[in-house]
């Protein structure tokens, strides 16, 4: 009995999905438990690990792409995840609760994700991303680590719910370090098999890759985002999920968007900076609008998040039909 080989792929993507998702969350798990019971405080575990956590599927996706030749996957996987997570992330947490507008998130991370946002763009504008754009990046990523270390002092930072805290807290460290590699080890595996999937259905269907990265792994490595902000949101933890995605947009740009570079010079289409980056870099420019004209009444309400969305599903919607027009 021969297998079709567009089921094969599709199923491959459905688990592959899955299977990121669920070990992306234990992969985060048992390295805070990790670091914890080798003696990092929580404040330095919610900065670094957690954060850097959320964007793990990204990170894993993208760097399996780019080692396999398919680096215009990679490239639409952190371009779609950030319209994903301020377009549909974003706008599906503000309609399940308004989310207050921390002040310092106006002070200190919304200027930098525009920064970060504009020299995305610049990096991206001669449609090729090379091994010193990328070097380029990833410097300017440990600038941003250390002003946000050096700016966030003492502050506690809510990474985790109270019960996920206690959890952490409490795990010995050899159950601890056997979720890190469980979770590593299935991060490589889903990884592989999403982009198999992802390339077998872009060639199928002979949509290119760069929008199956804009739509199919964006959205799924997207999803540990949605979940978190919003059951944060759900469970008061408002912060947490506006905090989770300007802090993911950041990570994408500067850790996910530069691997493939680091593997080899990748050209890019020109539709990759005058279609997407432009519509990421209109809703940053939007959220950013947003968050300091509504500052004042403090919070992200649900009509900026219908916006938002509606959006979104705009820009998915015109991605179909130019891919169906090909």
């Amino acid at each position: 009995m021969d297998v079709d080989p567009y089921m094969l792929a599709t199923a491959a993507i459905v688990a592959g999905l899955v299977l990121l998702v669920w070990s992306a969350d234990r992969f985060v798990f048992g390295a805070a438990a990790t670091a914890r019971q080798l003696g990092m405080s929580p404040l330095l575990v919610g900065m670094t690990i957690v954060s850097i956590g959320t964007s793990a599927p990204e990170i894993f996706v993208s760097a399996t792409a780019a080692l396999e030749g398919a680096g215009t996957l990679a490239i639409g996987n952190a371009l779609g995840s950030n319209i994903a997570n301020i377009g549909l992330v974003l706008g599906i947490t503000a309609l399940v609760s308004p989310i207050p507008i921390p002040k310092a998130l106006i002070k200190r991370e919304l200027p930098l994700l525009v920064l970060i946002t504009i020299l995305a763009g610049y990096v991206l504008y001669d449609l090729q991303i090379t091994l010193a754009d990328a070097l380029t990046l990833l410097v300017c990523l440990g600038v941003t680590l250390y002003l946000m270390f050096v700016e966030r002092g003492e502050h506690p930072i809510e990474a985790m719910d109270k019960e996920e805290q206690a959890e952490v807290e409490s795990t010995p460290l050899k159950k601890a370090f056997g979720w890190l590699l469980v979770g590593l080890i299935f991060l490589l595996l889903s990884s592989k098999l999403l982009v198999w999937g992802a390339v077998e259905i872009a060639t199928y269907f002979g949509v290119s890759e760069l929008v199956i990265g804009l739509t199919i792994v964006a959205i799924g490595t997207s999803l540990p985002e949605l979940a978190a902000s919003v059951a944060s949101a759900m469970k008061g933890h408002h912060e947490i999920a506006i905090g989770n995605v300007v802090g993911s947009n950041m990570f994408n740009l500067l850790a996910v968007m530069p691997i493939p570079g680091l593997v080899m010079t990748t050209v890019i289409e020109p539709s990759a900076f005058f279609r997407d980056y432009m519509s990421m870099l209109g809703l940053t420019t939007f959220l950013g609008v947003c968050l300091v004209l509504l500052f004042k009444s403090s919070k992200l309400g649900r009509m900026p998040g219908a916006l938002m969305l509606i959006t979104y599903i705009g820009y998915l919607s015109y991605l179909f039909v130019k891919s169906t027009q090909a």
